[in-house]
């Protein structure tokens, strides 16, 4: 009997700190859903069925922990502003990593002055390196007629450096 109440307790007390955990994070994450975030998966398929076509997000990760992931399938006013993106969140750190994806046909230009380096992907195609933008350091690079381009923390580089930027390009097939 002894066993079953302290079972009972532990189940209790277990409970009320995952509903305080979940609570943080719906209130974590409320900003963002009302900024039209959702499922990862949901964006995406958002995204493929409006642009017709097939978006492989990477297969691999920053080797970071993230404690949200969120999607957003961007319709604005007129073709050049829709665009795919997905956002890894570290709640206690505020760190995070960031993936856009829209069509090669409007894709970002980004100026000589802003590109550290030009870099040869794996299956020949090139990336373009840059640190210009402030709090981040991002790579833009095209698979399947579709410009993607990852976004990194700053504060994170020696973690994250170019070299797993370019791992991370080089696993979307």
């Amino acid at each position: 009997m002894k066993r079953i109440f302290i079972l009972f307790i532990s189940v209790f007390l277990l409970s009320l700190v995952v509903n305080d955990i979940k609570a943080s994070s719906d209130q974590f994450e409320k900003p963002f859903i009302e900024g039209g975030y959702m499922e990862v998966n949901k964006a995406l398929q958002k995204s493929k069925k409006h642009f017709k076509r097939d978006i492989a997000l990477p297969t691999q990760l920053p080797p970071v922990i993230f404690t949200h992931h969120l999607g957003r399938f961007s319709d604005l006013e007129g073709n050049p502003n829709d665009g795919f993106e997905a956002i890894y969140l570290n709640e206690d750190s505020g760190i995070h990593y960031d993936i856009r994806v829209k069509p090669v046909k409007y894709k970002l230009i980004i100026s000589e002055e802003k590109i550290d380096q030009t870099i040869k992907l794996s299956d020949g195609s090139e990336a373009i390196f840059s640190t210009w933008l402030q709090g981040a350091n991002i790579l833009a690079f095209v698979k399947n007629k579709m410009q993607y381009i990852l976004s990194i923390d700053k504060r994170i580089s020696k973690t994250v450096t170019k070299e797993v930027l370019i791992e991370i390009a080089n696993s979307v097939k």
